[in-house]
């Protein structure tokens, strides 16, 4: 078990009692999220700050999985329907469908890649309107990613990067980021596209016909329950994968770097906590990632018969033997 996941497991029995709320009126939280269970990460961040579910929360949960998107406008309409003082949306999707079910409920998001593109805030210093959170976007990440894969793999001069156009920050990354990286690193990238899962087959077989060298593949909401096949698909290729999440490398994956997903979680009970106490949502700014983590699968890159630089590995958060 890493030193963070001990951390973030063990936090509940650390809370002082004092820290507590005292009994009273409980304050009702609707949380609309993409897994089945919310993520325990908030929870502690809530706890942490003394909000408790059953004690002086009551929190409301509905959940679609990203297959089934089309349910969350319904999911989102019956949530407010319960008048919660504050609404958690896990990911973009849950907080478009939250931002157009109500516009006097305050809104904490977490995480969201571009969430002014999305149309959910004015701008990251002043949201405006009842929406706030944390956002995943950060500069320069893209090139990072692509510059590990380099290190991995130095005699790349083709890496295919799998995105989504219909994805706001996939197409600004593509439009606004990549032609830099491409010249800067003198390497060309082209693009695989995937915008279903049904797709994704397809995408990585164009870029074993492209002769890519590795690959790159760009976060999209719809991947999370592909994890598996995808790097199963990147396996099969032999092709030196990169993810944005390190939940793809204990899923075989080569190697992730990205934000740490975990952090935004716990962060988003600070948002909550100093909503319920009186703060307005857009008096609050977007915070972007402080935390970026680095997971590599040296199992996999055995298989794929890469060496991974030990530079690269004494940089690494966790490595996977």
């Amino acid at each position: 078990m890493r030193r963070r996941e001990f951390i973030a497991a063990t936090a509940p029995l650390l809370v002082s009692p004092r820290r507590s709320r005292a009994q009273g009126t409980r304050r009702r939280l609707g949380v609309l999220h993409p897994t089945r269970a919310v993520p325990i990460e908030l929870l502690n961040g809530l706890r942490d700050r003394g909000w408790i579910d059953g004690r002086n929360l009551i929190i409301e949960s509905r959940y679609a999985p990203p297959t089934q998107n089309h349910l969350l406008p319904a999911l989102a309409a019956e949530l407010v329907a319960l008048g919660p003082d504050l609404l958690i949306a896990i990911g973009p999707q849950t907080a478009v469908a939250l931002k157009s079910a109500t516009a006097t409920i305050p809104i904490v998001f977490v995480p969201v890649a571009d969430p002014v593109g999305l149309g959910l805030v004015q701008s990251l210093a002043r949201p405006g309107g009842n929406t706030t959170g944390l956002a995943t976007l950060a500069p320069g990440v893209a090139g990072k990613q692509i510059e590990m894969l380099r290190e991995i793999v130095p005699t790349a001069s083709k890496i295919a990067v799998l995105a989504n156009p219909g994805n706001p920050i996939h197409k600004l990354t593509i439009t606004e980021e990549l032609p830099q990286i491409a010249q800067t690193l003198g390497v060309a990238l082209p693009i695989v596209e995937a915008t279903t899962a049904e797709e994704l087959d397809i995408a990585f077989a164009s870029a074993a016909d492209q002769h890519a060298d590795a690959i790159a593949v760009y976060l999209d909401s719809f991947h999370w329950p592909y994890a598996a096949h995808i790097t199963a698909l990147a396996a099969k290729d032999r092709l030196p994968a990169l993810y944005s999440a390190r939940f793809f490398v204990t899923n075989g994956g080569l190697i992730s770097y990205g934000p740490d997903f975990a952090d935004l979680n716990f962060r988003a009970g600070g948002y909550v906590d100093k909503i319920l106490k009186g703060a307005k949502p857009s008096d609050l700014p977007v915070e972007q990632p402080t935390k970026f983590e680095l997971a590599i699968n040296m199992k996999t890159a055995k298989e794929l018969g890469v060496t991974v630089p030990s530079a690269l590995l004494v940089r690494a958060d966790e490595v996977i033997e």
